[in-house]
């Protein structure tokens, strides 16, 4: 497939594709690195509105984050061009695997956050000595650092890998419907599909935000009952019942997703069904699968962007710890930790399963 007589370069081609993959995750990484790494001007910019109060933090946070879909998208439409003239469907695909070549590398970024996180936690729960803690803060900041670039890189391999499933599925529903589906129609139900799938993604993130504040509600009711019925805790003379936080916890995040979950498999089916077609279905794919793109970036830039502004504050700027400038990053870490922990992450996987699925229940939908 590589070399024909017919084509004797084809491999140069699609070497060339798969270069396109691997120089868009590193794109994407230093993309997502420079939005939320507070060695460089966006978060420092945060920062310093956070010197104004909470408001204005919030503010400066979500104007980063809509910043900060211009350049991946731009970088995943030009991948996505490139790979396509030099090899067609094919060369998209190998642009595809040479971005995920390097999982390896992007695995091990992503295991470093949490890793960092813990330890932070743990020093504190056990009460160490403050340089312990300053130590542990920094590499929070870097591993709030690494998990936004992974995250980037998440939403990147998404896009690619949607463009194709959503040919798969064109050509399935050709293959069925025993007619080409090229041509774009103006049908205002394909306009209406379109609306339906822009419309999925923000009720998705709007329940997985929901679904975090809920549980947050409850976990503070459960800790202010226990200050109240065991006074002994604020004292140190008795442990609190870490057990009953985690259950309320644990069982929320089955609970809450049922909805989100729910929406994701059956929205498709419903759309697809003869009423309205396997027509508006690919209209839903390709809107859905755009918002997707842009809200997952929007999402997950601003909470790395307002976690590490709080950490940079921690490191003695503007005021340190304790500080009005400190409380209102506070205030936008607590916004932002929905935003980079679940919604974000959530909707890369959104898209490849409103993908798959119509991929799969293509037949149902003529």
């Amino acid at each position: 497939m590589l070399y024909t007589e017919q084509a004797p370069s084809a491999w140069f081609s699609f070497a060339l594709c798969g270069l396109v993959g691997i120089i868009t995750a590193y794109a994407f990484v230093w993309i997502s690195k420079y939005y939320t790494d507070y060695k460089y001007e966006p978060v420092r910019s945060l920062a310093l509105a956070s010197s104004t109060g909470h408001g204005t933090n919030i503010i400066a946070g979500v104007s980063l984050g809509l910043e900060s879909t211009a350049l991946p998208v731009l970088i995943i439409s030009v991948a996505i061009v490139s790979a396509f003239w030099l090899g067609g469907l094919f060369g998209t695909a190998v642009a595809t695997m040479g971005m995920l070549s390097t999982a390896g590398y992007v695995l091990t970024m992503d295991m470093f956050g949490p890793i960092a996180d813990n330890a932070g936690g743990i020093v504190e729960m056990s009460q160490q000595p403050e340089s312990v803690r300053e130590i542990t803060d920094v590499l929070d900041a870097v591993g709030n650092t690494t998990k936004a670039t992974t995250k980037g890189f998440a939403i990147g391999s998404a896009a690619l890998a949607s463009f194709l499933l959503f040919s798969a599925y064109m050509d399935e529903v050709s293959t069925f419907a025993q007619e080409p589906l090229t041509q774009v129609t103006t049908n205002v139900q394909i306009f209406v599909g379109g609306l339906l799938g822009s419309m999925l993604i923000f009720l998705f993130s709007a329940w997985a935000c929901s679904a975090v504040g809920k549980t947050a509600q409850e976990v503070v009711n459960e800790v202010r009952r226990q200050f109240i019925e065991r006074p002994g805790i604020m004292e140190y003379k008795e442990k609190p019942d870490y057990g009953r936080c985690v259950a309320i916890v644990a069982s929320a995040s089955l609970r809450e997703m049922i909805k989100p979950g729910a929406l994701a498999i059956i929205s498709p089916m419903v759309v697809g069904q003869p009423l309205l077609g396997a027509k508006v279905v690919a209209a839903m794919l390709m809107f859905a699968t755009v918002s997707g793109i842009l809200m997952a970036l929007f999402l997950n830039t601003a909470g790395g962007a307002w976690d590490n502004a709080k950490k940079y504050i921690e490191t003695g700027v503007l005021g340190g710890k304790g500080s009005d400038c400190h409380k209102a990053a506070v205030t936008g870490d607590t916004v932002g930790d929905p935003f980079k922990d679940t919604a974000g992450p959530s909707l890369h996987v959104l898209i490849k399963m409103l993908a798959t699925i119509t991929l799969v229940m293509a037949p149902i939908f003529l």
